[in-house]
């Protein structure tokens, strides 16, 4: 039976990861829950189900409400619970946590040296080389996103030498198909209603600006080892086929399945093996159609400013998840258009002058002019 610390617990992911555990109560069992405290009654709710001895929360108010309700349960709140949270040891840390305050949860979980379910992008995303060096054996990063989780299991098909490039599928998210123009005028609850999946307000809004696909991308790279020219998008609106491996020979492995977080997120739990029946299959006795499109980079330009990031420096891409990210709070406020989003991260994106050496300092020092720059490239 394995252990698992869940960050985000709350979260789309993290509900759907208590629900696979809870299916499972022979193979997983919860040690310790982190929350950001949003949803007290949520988290209380859970902690009496999976009984954890462990509860963070991130608003020290929530996390006082929550300690009250839970009497002979450890409670702590604040940034820095939710980084012990994740480095007590547990055998599986699933990091659930939306943005970049995952970082130091996600270098907490390996430098313990827990098996870390990564369903957090922005935390390899801005932390790239810290935290691939603080990883201590082969596999100890299980990639949660249903792409990175279909590259893992295509990549089996192959030896490293044979793969030629990465096809990473996109859904196109709320705007599939429209021109620059025709983007002009969107709203929040325009790009809110993603056609295929149930997420988070952020990562929806980053999908339908192909912003999550950007960041996508550089995970992709980091997690693999494959040059950013050896990474493809294409939109594929069924969301059918979660990724592809290319092949030197020309054979290309797809990993194919209904739209389900479900099995990804039990295939990081159980890494290499499998959850018997974690989601739904396909079926096969139903006539289907499966489509694909290059990507239109006009429209949406965002992937193509991540690789533009990656080749600046090892600190581009947490400017730009930075910047993006008070983007989109922004845009959700009414406060920026949606073409402004990706237009103001090119902008501070370009600006920024890197140092030369790669710290957690120099990253939170990054994030935090990339933060400042972006609030006045949106006022100016």
């Amino acid at each position: 039976m394995r252990s698992v610390a869940l960050l985000g617990s709350t979260g789309s992911i993290g509900t759907q990861a208590l629900d696979v555990i809870a299916r499972n109560p022979e193979q997983f069992h919860v040690t310790a829950l982190a929350a950001g405290g949003s949803d007290v009654e949520a988290v209380v709710t859970q902690a009496l189900t999976f009984r954890p001895q462990f509860v963070a929360v991130a608003r020290a108010e929530a996390a006082r409400e929550v300690a009250a309700r839970l009497p002979g349960v450890e409670v702590a709140g604040g940034a820095d619970a939710v980084v012990e949270a994740a480095s007590r040891g547990a055998d599986v840390v699933l990091n659930g946590i939306t943005g970049s305050v995952g970082l130091r949860p996600t270098l907490a979980a390996l430098n313990a040296g827990s098996t870390l379910a990564l369903a957090n992008k922005e935390s390899l995303v801005a932390g790239g080389a810290l935290v691939k060096a603080a990883v201590q054996r082969p596999d100890q990063i299980v990639p949660v996103d249903s792409e990175h989780s279909a590259l893992a299991q295509a990549l089996r098909g192959g030896r490293a030498e044979e793969v030629r490039r990465l096809v990473v599928t996109a859904s196109g998210g709320a705007f599939r198909g429209r021109s620059r123009a025709e983007l002009a005028d969107v709203t929040a609850a325009d790009a809110l209603r993603h056609p295929t999946w149930d997420m988070g307000a952020v990562v929806t809004i980053n999908s339908a600006s192909m912003v999550n696909k950007a960041l996508e991308v550089i995970e992709a790279h980091l997690l693999f080892d494959i040059p950013m020219g050896r990474i493809d998008v294409v939109v594929h609106a069924q969301s059918i086929v979660h990724s592809m491996v290319e092949f030197i020979d020309g054979s290309t492995l797809a990993q194919v399945s209904p739209p389900d977080m479900r099995l990804p997120i039990a295939l990081g739990l159980s890494w290499p093996e499998r959850v018997a029946d974690a989601a739904p299959g396909m079926d096969w006795t139903q006539a289907s159609t499966w489509t694909f499109a290059p990507l239109d980079e006009d429209a949406f330009p965002a992937v193509s400013l991540a690789r533009q990031a990656v080749e600046a420096s090892a600190l581009h891409p947490a400017v730009f998840n930075a910047a993006n990210e008070e983007c989109v709070q922004a845009f959700i406020d009414g406060e920026l258009p949606f073409l402004g989003i990706v237009d103001t991260v090119r902008r501070v994106v370009e600006e920024y002058q890197a140092p030369t050496e790669l710290t957690l300092e120099a990253v939170d020092e990054a994030e935090a002019w990339a933060r400042v720059r972006a609030a006045e490239v949106m006022t100016s």
